[in-house]
């Protein structure tokens, strides 16, 4: 038996005493971030109560009962199968048995209610998010996109940033490369939560990735509300009419689309709308993932990735117009906002300095659980 140091603190005392340090993070770790979910739900249905709006599935039922589960369950294989697999190099004949005994080391109960835990107050924050976003017209109908473009303006020395960026990386291959960038970007979220809740089995770093993503929904909503905006492609679309056509373009001709028809008829148009530029989550997040990069102790390669993605990302909504360079300051700052908050409530934190609480045996502390 291992003496093993739970760096967590106090608060744990209603937990069995015989779990182990992960078991602890597994049961702890979304708590948080149910609050953040809980917030937003009541938030939601206030708003849609007092100002008689309706609340939508984001993704349809579709997207969320079955495409969804399939995602998950996709990711579930590719954790167990290539285990099974090498295990079964030299016979394949083990390869069955392999899959059970890989399943039972990987997916014990714990990991199971951590990973469903950690979809659900994801899923919940989202679906709140983009009723909330859908909701800001109606709430706030003043736009600042003037103001916004008047401090770009200020910023770059009396320039528009995206004509700048236009007349510098041309508007042919740069447009079709970055309208990539924007299209990996949206995978990345999905991606990045398999990996926190699904491949990886640092359960501290993943529940702290999943309540800072929730975090950075909440902010991005709040903000929202407080400065409505549409974006540059939407309130200048002439500075971007030179573009190519691209996945992007279409893209933003449905954003638009959807913002017209639920601003007309909110209950008849049966969609939610999510034309908003400040403060870019684009960028918010990003810049979440890039700290956490260094605060997690990612290989020096990841960070370099995280970094040239994060510039990358900057650069192609301010290109494309979906944001004011404004809009990717307020992001970066939301971002790493975020991920303060989210130590502090997991509790990766020494002080009011982020730190991942790693198991180990080496430093003195009040509770000691066996292993």
């Amino acid at each position: 038996m291992t003496d093993v140091t739970l760096l967590s603190g106090a608060g744990n005392e209603s937990l069995p005493e015989c779990w182990t340090y992960s078991e602890r993070v597994r049961n702890e770790g979304f708590r948080f971030a149910a609050v953040v979910a809980a917030a937003m739900t009541a938030a939601m249905v206030i708003i849609a109560l007092v100002w008689d709006l309706p609340i939508h599935d984001p993704d349809g039922i579709a997207q969320t009962y079955v495409v969804l589960p399939i995602i998950l369950l996709g990711a579930v294989l590719l954790d167990i199968a290539p285990r099974a697999i090498w295990r079964s190099r030299r016979d394949l004949r083990h390869a069955p048995a392999n899959v059970v005994d890989v399943a039972r080391e990987r997916w014990g109960w714990s990991h199971i209610l951590y990973a469903l835990g950690g979809l659900g107050t994801w899923y919940v924050t989202y679906a709140t998010f983009r009723n909330l976003k859908s909701f800001v017209p109606f709430v706030n109908d003043r736009i600042w996109d003037t103001q916004l473009a008047d401090f770009d303006r200020l910023v770059w020395l009396g320039h528009d940033p995206a004509t700048v960026l236009h007349d510098l990386l041309g508007t042919g291959l740069a447009a079709h490369f970055l309208s990539l960038v924007y299209v990996a970007w949206i995978g990345f979220v999905p991606v990045s939560l398999a990996i926190a809740l699904v491949w990886t089995r640092r359960t501290g770093a993943g529940a702290w990735w999943v309540t800072a993503i929730a975090v950075d929904w909440l902010l991005g909503a709040t903000i929202y509300f407080l400065v409505p905006s549409l974006g540059p492609i939407y309130s200048t679309p002439e500075h971007f009419a030179a573009l190519p056509h691209t996945w992007v373009t279409d893209l933003e001709s449905t954003l638009w689309t959807d913002y017209l028809a639920v601003t007309s008829d909110p209950h008849g148009s049966g969609r939610v709308q999510t034309v908003a530029a400040f403060a870019s989550l684009h960028v918010g997040i990003m810049v979440t993932a890039t700290l956490m990069a260094h605060l997690l102790h990612l290989a020096r390669p990841w960070k370099i990735l995280a970094w040239v993605f994060l510039v990358l990302t900057v650069i192609s909504t301010v290109y494309w117009g979906w944001h004011f360079f404004a809009d990717t300051l307020g992001g970066a700052v939301l971002g790493a906002t975020a991920v303060w908050i989210a130590a502090i409530g997991t509790r990766n934190n020494v002080g009011l300095r982020p730190r991942l609480r790693e198991q180990s045996a080496a430093q003195p502390s009040d509770e000691r659980i066996s292993a």
